[in-house]
């Protein structure tokens, strides 16, 4: 997939350790590490596909997530590891929860040259089964967990927040629900997540990520 242009206006919203970069003529968003899905790798520097990764599209669109370099993270939904490979990058301490035990695999593969990304095979809905590794007071929480209930799932894991943290979050409207209108699946979900933080900004992620929202907020 060809990457979108990124955002004008600099690059003061990226985190220490992600900058842009020419691959191939184009672009791209990318950080240091060892590639872990086959992406262009250039002086060290691995690219970051925004197609394969929300929170890839987001910095690319200039979207202020309030990530920064070195920050302790908290990231829901981990999946194979293709977007929290990149976070582990750039940031510190970083706890990896996925539930299901096929991509934790992949998981697993891609913490092994990332001693600071710690995978977890954790139901992300259930906190207290992984509160005794996780450390409170994490700088972001990034949620990318595509189920339903995905802003009780953000409100459950503020415990493990700092209070001057971040959550940055991407809601999957067909996850939530499948029929029902996406702009108030949306509103509902935003409205749960109101009930622990104060939404900063919402962002549609289409065309790359369709029938997703981007959500940044602090906790209140």
């Amino acid at each position: 997939m060809t990457a979108t242009p990124l955002a004008d206006g600099g690059d003061g919203h990226l985190p220490d350790g992600v900058e842009p970069r020419t691959f191939d003529g184009d672009q791209r968003l990318a950080t240091r590490g060892e590639p872990v899905y086959g992406e262009p790798v250039q002086d060290g520097w691995r690219a970051w596909d925004p197609g394969r990764s929300k929170l890839g599209a987001m910095l690319g669109r200039g979207v202020e997530t309030g990530f920064a370099g070195g920050d302790t993270v908290l990231y829901l939904g981990a999946a194979s590891g293709t977007t929290v490979s990149h976070v582990a990058d750039f940031a510190g301490p970083t706890y990896a929860v996925e539930f299901a035990p096929r991509p934790a695999r992949d998981l697993v593969r891609a913490a092994e040259s990332r001693p600071n990304l710690f995978p977890l095979l954790k139901d992300a809905r259930k906190p207290a089964t992984y509160a005794h590794v996780v450390e409170s007071g994490v700088d972001v929480l990034f949620q990318d967990v595509a189920t339903r209930g995905q802003g009780e799932v953000a409100c459950r894991n503020r415990q493990f927040l700092a209070d001057d943290g971040w959550l940055v979050a991407t809601i999957k409207a067909r996850s939530e629900d499948v029929t029902g209108p996406t702009e108030v699946t949306f509103g509902h979900v935003v409205e749960t997540i109101e009930s622990e933080y104060e939404v900063v900004t919402t962002e549609r992620m289409d065309p790359l990520h369709e029938d997703h929202l981007a959500v940044v907020a602090r906790p209140r």
